[in-house]
């Protein structure tokens, strides 16, 4: 029996069994989707960049921007009233929002107004929102 259990464990690869049934029946073959998903997989600098946009959302008081933001075109100003915070700490998060482009902006005269860089942010608003509120 354990010779078997070895020549099947041969057969199947190192690590692409879920189990194995202590009776010697088969484990879930996973090698086509292992194969599938390896060579789909994003390279890792991708995968990085994903990450890091990720972490942009990962700090409430650029979450209060974006939701501001969502709702109008605003200078700092009027962003730093709505979120109850300082127009310098504004003018830094707006920095980390802008660098993730995930912000614009426009001058217009010595006012600069700041607004959603595009509808794929509103979509990520609006899809975290619908993820927590389930």
């Amino acid at each position: 029996m354990e010779k078997e259990k070895e020549e099947l464990q041969e057969r199947k690869g190192p690590g692409l069994s879920c189990r194995e049934d202590p009776y010697g029946e088969e484990g879930h073959d996973h090698s086509q989707a292992v194969a599938r998903v390896s060579a789909e997989l994003p390279e890792d600098d991708i995968l990085y960049d994903l990450a890091d946009l990720f972490r942009i959302f990962a700090d409430s008081n650029r979450i209060k921007i974006l939701y501001a933001l969502y709702e109008s075109e605003l200078c700092v100003g009027a962003i730093a009233q709505i979120a109850g915070m300082s127009q310098s700490a504004v003018s830094h998060q707006l920095r980390a929002l802008k660098q993730s482009k995930l912000v614009k902006y426009r001058r217009e005269g010595k006012t600069i107004y700041y607004s959603l860089a595009d509808d794929h942010v509103v979509t990520i608003l609006a899809q975290g929102m619908e993820h927590i509120e389930e």
